[in-house]
This record gives C-alpha cells, structure tokens and sequence, in this order.
C-alpha cells in the first residue's frame, strides 16, 4: 500500500511534468520567440509553486518522526531555496 504523502508528493510532479509538456507543445505551436518566452514566463511561477507544495506535503508527512530543531533546519533551506530563486 501506498503512502498517501508520498501519493500527493508524486501527484504533483507528474502534474508539473505534466504542465511542461503541454508548455514546450504550446511553445512549439506558437512558433515566436516573443510568444515562447511568455510561455516559459509563466513556467517560471509553476515550479516553486510545485517545490513549495511537494516540501510542505513531505514536511507534514514527517512532522511526528522529525525534532522541532529539524524541521526549522529544513524550512530555513526552503526559504534559502526560495530566496535565490526571487531575488533580482
């Protein structure tokens, strides 16, 4: 039996594999470099919304097996993850 954690962890990849697929064909089929580049925009903000979905759905599925101190050190990560990618 599956576990449902790692069930909606794996959801949400195929779902973000899923989406840059349908991107690349649209980008394809689009033909412009303007128009592409709109396209992958919008990827841009699909996957840290997938990281931060994928993290806190592993993060809950731990939450009774990690220290308080450890789940801080990995939320820390996330957000250093998070910040490196935001900032310009």
């Amino acid at each position: 039996m599956l576990n449902k954690f790692v069930t909606g962890m794996a959801s949400l990849r195929f779902l973000s594999g899923t989406i840059e697929i349908l991107a690349a064909l649209l980008m394809l089929k689009l033909g412009r470099v303007d128009r592409a580049l709109l396209v992958n925009s919008a990827l841009a903000v699909v996957g840290p919304l997938i990281l931060l979905a994928t993290t806190s759905i592993g993060l809950i599925g731990l939450a009774d097996k990690l220290s308080f101190s450890k789940l801080a050190w990995i939320l820390i990560g996330v957000g250093f993850i998070f910040f490196g990618i935001l900032k310009k």
